[in-house]
């Protein structure tokens, strides 16, 4: 009997410590839920995705995120790779509450049976769990999060849906590399979409999960083998998929691959940084790193490339020129060279260009060593190439050196062994062409003339080099590049082709200093028409007529183009001494080459965000009729151009027939030579410190300088139709080809008139001395000589009868521009 009551004692006694315990458990989870955080946030879920940036032909161009991750419907997700995760993370997914309880009490053993191993406890959590962790709580291992884990799931569980709960974990999980979500992942390890993943890749993304690092593809293969054969095995246990399929998967190789066929476009570093400015700018930065939004730009992708290479050629022609500057650095050749070279960073945009060092200088050449390779691990390959330089293919490098040292005879005299240099494979064997990274610099832009959309940029020799974008940050002096402005501005307020100006020293005071400007060869011609003053870029001629006309209205023209937002109205800028930027001039050349109308240069021509809609387009014109779904008899769609007409056609015209005179005879009439007609204009600041030229066809403008960036001379010879000029007809030869030829077209009512070159008077023959100019309504040529500003000017004759009036007359100033 006395056992009896012993052991209803103790019954009650447990019963009651039960109680107690029960009551503690639940005050305690009482006050876990208190602060917990609200699970129905996972509703609005937005999660942080990727900015990708296209071209125009839909090419992608580059990604922007801190978390790169493409969002991915669970109905796009294949049963076959939800499977491989299922089976590797949570294979009762589909049947447990939130928390699986079987799988908890197997984790509750193991790590009783490991205590004082030292061995990391095994969790159990499930792939509701992992959702609860990543989304709402905190990673710390402690029993009070892994009770709020728990009671999460349950009510994630009550509240949501098993595919939107998978679907939250797939987008959300980080795949190493990088890469977050299921999408990204897909292209980062096998560069393809998920629906395109095999079972065995399917089975790799699984596994890399448990820990990326670990499973790391390239440093730990074997590791990333054996973790994915035992997805796959799981695979096959749960039934997604059969055992041959299994046996099949097992056996192929990881198949992760180094590049992508996403990869950005060659060429696009300055335009991509571009854009990305102005999206941050536009946006702010998270916006930019985690909306997700679509950009569809205007860049031409092999227009870019025609852009770089010309900008290229032309930069390392002169800088070849100029001579060679040494070697970028120095190594031991005593041993084994390869680690050394390994460590310098070679031209990563650039990729013709190889970093070598010298193993031997002889009278025909140089005996080189290549730059191994390093893999994605960061080992150095073992393999050691090497090549040649034979004499012919570096003499340019014969005309070296610092100051006070003679020119080189032989490579001899310009490398030695241990040097390291830059170089380029010839085609021929194992043969090179020594390379230096050029010092001068300069940036390019090509551009739609009836839209602004810009269609290739580059801003400097290389982005690897320096990011610095020569195409729309640097400021120069555009030089005699502006001149078509004041020649426009003249034509628009009654001014003709064959008006005559006096070409012929001039003095300025301006605040209490004399300002005698020149022509840029020196001495003078006399009179002249407009279209000599610009096809020969004469400073003397465009100073008279800018202060003829007024500077002040030259200002204004000047602003309406973009040029400047705010331009000082004083003589000097006539002649380009302001600064400007390539956009810009490119943008002002623009309104010249479509008959005058405003032109708001973009680089974006569209941007959706990550729901698809569109936020902004860069065309604003209207389309009538363009919405029709078929044709029932209607009129055609109409295009309305509203845009500001920022010049008279009329002068847009005649300012283009100008221009091409400066290519046909002109300053540019060596070095532009197209298939069709084209218009530009050279530029060269004082003392050669730029060199400009800007040019268009009807369906194609581009403009370009080039200059060192802290503004030194390029030489007596380093004019804008000498150095600028070239680099714009090597890449208009090679951007038009696809292009239909087309003519500039002359607008209605203008009448054309043959008149004498120099005096702008009626011809009354043909010749070389006529020319057929095309005059505005109420205009022709003067019935007289009428020459605008004949102040200062010295008869030829008496130039001749008075070498110290001569003297006095092409007496050198401040500016020489060209």
């Amino acid at each position: 009997m006395n056992v009896i009551k012993l052991i209803g004692y103790l019954f009650g006694l447990a019963c009651a410590l039960f109680v107690v315990v029960a009551i503690g458990v639940g005050i305690y989870l009482n006050n876990v839920a208190k602060d917990l955080p609200d699970y129905e946030v996972l509703a609005q879920y937005t999660p942080p995705v990727t900015t990708r940036i296209y071209a125009g032909n839909g090419e992608l161009m580059a990604e922007y995120a801190h978390e790169r991750r493409l969002f991915l419907p669970i109905d796009a997700i294949p049963m076959r790779v939800r499977g491989a995760f299922l089976s590797a993370e949570d294979k009762n997914f589909y049947s447990h509450p939130g928390v699986d309880v079987v799988g908890l009490g197997r984790a509750i053993i193991t790590n009783v049976r490991n205590m004082g191993t030292g061995r990391r406890p095994v969790g159990a959590s499930t792939i509701t769990q992992q959702v609860a962790k990543n989304f709402l709580l905190s990673s710390d291992q402690t029993y009070e999060r892994k009770v709020k884990e728990a009671i999460l799931s349950f009510r994630i569980e009550q509240a949501y849906s098993k595919d939107t709960i998978l679907e939250l974990y797939l987008n959300e999980v980080y795949f190493g590399l990088n890469a977050y979500g299921i999408a990204d992942a897909a292209l980062t390890y096998f560069d393809k979409p998920v629906s395109d993943l095999t079972i065995s890749e399917s089975a790799y993304l699984a596994a890399v999960l448990k820990g990326p690092a670990n499973y790391d593809p390239y440093r730990h293969p074997e590791a990333a083998i054996e973790r994915r054969n035992w997805v796959i095995s799981r695979m096959e246990e749960n039934g997604y998929i059969t055992a041959d399929e299994a046996e099949v998967a097992r056996a192929e190789p990881l198949g992760v691959v180094s590049t992508h066929r996403n990869r950005p476009i060659a060429g696009d570093e300055y335009y991509a940084e571009a854009v990305r400015r102005e999206l941050k700018d536009k946006y702010g930065e998270e916006m930019l790193y985690e909306g997700g939004l679509s950009v569809r730009t205007s860049l031409d992708p092999q227009m870019q490339l025609d852009a770089q290479k010309a900008l290229r050629d032309g930069l390392i022609n002169y800088d070849e020129a100029a001579g060679f500057r040494g070697p970028i650095a120095e190594v031991s050749i005593s041993g084994d060279w390869g680690p050394e070279l390994a460590k310098m960073r070679p031209l990563w945009d650039v990729p013709d260009w190889k970093i070598a060092v010298v193993l031997g200088v002889g009278a025909d050449g140089a005996q080189i060593g290549i730059r191994p390779q390093i893999d994605v691990a960061g080992k150095v390959d073992t393999a050691r190439e090497t090549g040649f330089i034979p004499a012919d293919d570096m003499k340019w490098a014969y005309r070296f050196l610092e100051k006070g040292k003679p020119n080189a005879k032989s490579p001899e005299g310009v490398l030695k062994p241990g040097d390291v240099v830059y170089v380029e494979a010839t085609g021929e064997g194992d043969t090179y062409r020594l390379r230096q990274v050029p010092k001068v610099q300069g940036g390019l832009v090509a551009m739609d003339p009836q839209t602004g959309r810009v269609l290739a940029m580059v801003g400097g020799f290389a982005f690897s080099e320096s990011q610095f974008n020569r195409a729309t940050q640097a400021y120069r002096q555009p030089g005699s590049s502006f001149k078509p402005f004041v020649y426009a501005a003249a034509l628009d307020n009654g001014y003709t082709p064959a008006s005559v100006v006096m070409d012929a020293p001039i003095e300025i005071e301006s605040g209490g200093e004399l300002w005698k400007p020149q022509n840029y060869a020196g001495g003078f011609s006399g009179p002249q028409t407009l279209r000599t003053g610009i096809e020969k870029s004469k400073n003397l001629m465009t100073v008279r007529l800018a202060n003829d006309l007024g500077m002040e209205t030259v200002a204004d023209y000047a602003e309406r183009f973009g040029i400047y937002d705010q331009m000082d109205p004083v003589l000097a800028m006539s002649l380009g001494s302001g600064e400007t930027t390539v956009m810009r001039m490119v943008s002002a050349y623009a309104v010249i080459a479509n008959g005058g109308k405003q032109v708001n240069p973009t680089l974006i021509d569209r941007i959706q965000d990550r729901y698809g809609e569109t936020i902004f387009k860069h065309e604003e014109r209207i389309c009538e009729n363009c919405d029709a779904t078929e044709w029932t008899g209607q009129a055609e769609p109409i295009l309305i151009d509203d845009r500001q007409q920022v010049l008279d056609p009329m002068t847009s015209y005649q300012i283009t027939s100008m221009m091409e005179g400066v290519v046909q005879r002109g300053t540019a009439a060596s070095a532009v030579k197209l298939d069709r007609p084209v218009a530009g204009k050279t530029g060269t600041t004082n003392d050669e410190k730029d060199a400009w030229f800007v040019g268009f066809t009807p369906n194609l403008v581009a403009g370009l300088y080039i200059g060192f960036d802290q503004p030194a001379s390029l030489g007596r010879h380093g004019t804008g139709g000498g150095l600028a000029a070239p680099i714009f007809n090597e890449f208009m030869t090679d951007a038009l080809k696809e292009l239909p030829v087309e003519n500039f077209i002359e607008p209605e009512g203008m009448t054309n008139i043959l008149v004498n070159r120099s005096t702008g008077m009626r011809a009354g023959g043909s010749g070389p001395g006529v020319i057929a100019e095309a005059f505005k309504p109420g205009t022709g040529p003067a019935e007289a000589l009428d020459i605008i500003d004949m102040s200062g000017y010295v008869p030829p004759e008496q130039i001749l009868r008075d070498s110290s009036q001569a003297n006095k007359a092409i007496s050198t100033g401040s500016s020489g521009l060209y």
